[in-house]
């Protein structure tokens, strides 16, 4: 049996290298598309400068951090190899994000080129071509390290570093997010309120100082953030099954695989358990290359249609290669329909996700728009809000039949299978934020109406795209926190000391309350954040139009400080994201620690609950109200256009659903799963 494991093992190693090279070849053929005049790669080199100083000055940030981190852990019961794979969660998913942010300030450039020759399938296709790059990185590191690290500690009972790594992974990802999220928002809420509202010019218009920092807050943001975000999400998935498979009894075994009770082979049918969801990810990969490939058959008929086509095409590749993998190994084939019920949950989240961001909802805050800003954002409230039940049924449903199948585990590998197909569902999603800076591009250069058309349609899509990639996330953080969960509590179980998590021990209920709180202040000090430093943003922009003589006016020779409002983005994304990640990180510790075990695990399920609703609640309505401003300003509103009182109306709902969809939403994705892993990884202490 060992040599199959072995097999398995070099076949994994082989898929993730195999996607690095892929991810580099595609990087390389990127680039060397034509990129454009002189104006539009000055325009392109002023985003890819401010992206890079950002991200590189927000790692040297978050050095002491990870320094005392390490330093804790190493010095800690977990031990100097749980501390070195925290080290290396930490660094994959900087890597991740670093060169999904590099495709991308290449390819956005090169997109409105292909827009302004009136190409539109090849603006589409550069665009995807510069996600794919990110989405395969993203899948390429976390089967690298996720195998790497099962190597070395994938036997039963040696597993904590692998947590650690996870642990790594998520914290980056908390401070990536709330930070990109602040930078992104900041600038972009401050530029719409004075250059749209106030000053009554086009969106993305080179007098207005802020547009810059706008177009680098997409990239450090909605790329490099959401990066580390599903790669966090893509490894929390896989670590709970892990968890769940090292520490299953004989009866699970004997349920889930081709153990017949003999105990000295007991431990190799866990290592099974252990290997499969990292397999997982695997086959999910291989369909994600084809995906990807397929997509240049697809780009020349309706880029939504192309789009949901390879969204289909992955998932369904990777179903076939997942049962064939079931059938030659000891796993039993009855986990195959956990992995379809977390697939369709997936595909289903999507769906409805496109039907509430980009479809006949959207008109609804339109029709309440019409009577003003406030009428609009009620409707846009009332939207998200009514766009939380059919994801969270799904995810119910999701949850109770892969329960069924397969107990914790089963519920496990449904999650994994949500986002197996990473490296389209990240091509997908960092497609947006290229075309909203091929836009961008389009109107400083004065490219000319037909070419923002063209991207103005993509960037439409765009927003609708990475709402559904927000919704694999929030759908997978919550059966990964049910996958991490089951794992903390067989942790105790483990170590001889079982825990009963009953609703009428006081202890659990504190436990609840304090994690149902605990998604709400992180929404606070987000959205705090966002207000306070797009308010330096507006007073900025305002100071420029009243100080420099001809800037408003667009007067030859005259051009805005972009400098100082990148600076005002940096600077108050660097400070404001501190105290969301210290809260996030320290609260399940001290509730572990100060009130027991119990806490902890009512914990778990209070903050996963209320987040995934405010998670869901919140991306959505701000994809409604972001795509309510652009259905105007395309013209798919009869008598209405830019610059008029609904159009104006609707901006100011979009400025209302910019943090909640891109700084806010996100962050509570992340804090379930963060929580989750660090409760998982301290469980060892607790129980001791």
């Amino acid at each position: 049996m060992n040599w199959t494991v072995n097999f398995f093992e070099i076949f994994a190693v082989a898929v993730g290298c195999a996607g690095l090279i892929l991810s580099f070849v595609t990087y390389r053929s990127l680039v060397a598309r034509t990129s454009g005049n002189e104006k539009m790669l000055e325009i392109a080199a002023a985003i890819r400068e401010g992206s890079f100083a950002y991200l590189k000055a927000q790692a040297l940030y978050l050095i002491p951090f990870v320094g005392i981190v390490f330093l804790l852990l190493t010095f800690s019961k977990l031990g100097f190899e749980t501390a070195v794979a925290y080290l290396m969660g930490t660094v994959f998913s900087l890597a991740a994000g670093f060169i999904g942010m590099d495709a991308a300030t290449h390819a956005n450039v090169r997109t409105a080129q292909a827009a302004s020759e009136n190409k539109a399938s090849e603006a589409l296709e550069v665009a995807f071509e510069g996600g794919s790059v990110m989405g395969l990185a993203v899948a390429s590191l976390g089967i690298l390290g996720m195998i790497i690290l099962f190597f070395f500690y994938g036997a039963p009972g040696s597993e904590t570093p692998i947590i650690g790594f996870g642990m790594g992974a998520s914290s980056i990802a908390l401070f990536a997010r709330v930070g990109g999220g602040i930078y992104t928002k900041a600038a972009d809420v401050g530029a719409d309120l004075v250059g749209k509202i106030e000053a009554n010019i086009p969106e993305d218009d080179p007098r207005n100082p802020g547009v810059i920092a706008d177009n680098v807050g997409d990239n450090v943001g909605d790329v490099a953030g959401m990066g580390a975000d599903i790669f966090e999400s893509y490894i929390a998935c896989i670590i709970g099954a892990l968890a769940l498979g090292a520490t299953a009894s004989a009866d699970v075994l004997m349920r889930l695989t081709a153990y017949d009770g003999d105990q000295s082979n007991m431990t190799n049918y866990r290592i099974w358990l252990m290997l499969t969801p990292i397999m997982i990810a695997v086959l999910g990969t291989i369909a994600s290359f084809v995906a990807i490939k397929a997509m240049k058959l697809l780009s020349s008929g309706d880029p939504g249609a192309a789009l949901r086509k390879v969204g289909i095409i992955a998932p369904a590749i990777f179903m076939v290669l997942l049962f064939g993998y079931l059938v030659v190994t000891p796993v039993n084939t009855n986990l195959w329909i956990c992995a379809l019920v977390g697939t369709l949950a997936g595909i289903g989240i999507g769906a409805v996700t496109e039907y509430y961001t980009g479809s006949k909802p959207v008109f609804q805050i339109i029709e309440g728009a019409k009577t003003g800003p406030a009428t609009g954002i009620i409707s846009g409230i009332a939207l998200g809000f009514q766009s939380v039940a059919a994801p969270i049924l799904m995810i119910a449903a999701a949850t109770f039949f892969s329960f069924h199948f397969g107990g914790f585990y089963g519920s496990a590998l449904a999650g994994i299978s949500m986002l197996a197909t990473v490296g389209i569902t990240m091509t997908i999603d960092a497609y947006g934020p290229i075309a909203d800076n091929a836009g961008g591009i389009s109107e400083m250069a004065g490219l000319g109406k037909e070419t923002r058309a063209i991207t103005d349609k993509l960037d439409q899509l765009g927003n609708t795209t990475a709402a559904i990639g927000k919704g694999f996330a929030i759908g997978s953080a919550g059966l990964a926190a049910l996958s991490l969960f089951g794992a903390y509590v067989e942790t105790f179980e483990a170590h001889g000391h079982k825990i009963e998590l009953s609703l009428t021990d006081p202890a659990v209920i504190v436990g609840i309350f304090i994690g149902a709180t605990l998604p709400g202040l992180i929404v606070a000090f987000t959205m705090r954040s966002v207000g306070r430093a797009a308010g330096q943003m507006v007073t900025e922009i305002r100071r420029q139009f009243r100080e420099i003589p001809g800037l408003l006016e667009g007067l030859p020779g005259v051009k805005p400080e972009v400098a100082r409002c990148v600076e005002i983005s940096t600077k108050a994304a660097l400070s404001e994201m501190r105290l969301p990640g210290i809260v996030a990180i320290a609260t399940p510790v001290l509730v572990g620690f100060l009130f027991g075990a119990k806490a902890l695990g009512g914990l778990l399920l209070g903050v996963t609950v209320v987040g995934m609703v405010i998670g869901i609640f919140m991306s959505n309505a701000g994809g409604a109200w972001d795509n309510a401003k652009k259905f105007i300003e395309q013209g798919m509103v009869e008598g209405e256009k830019k610059g008029g009182d609904l159009h104006r109306a609707a901006v100011v709902g979009d400025t209302v659903g910019d943090p909640c969809k891109d700084t806010c939403g996100p962050s509570l994705n992340i804090l379930i799963k963060l929580v989750s892993m660090i409760s998982l990884l301290i469980a060892p202490l607790l129980a001791g």
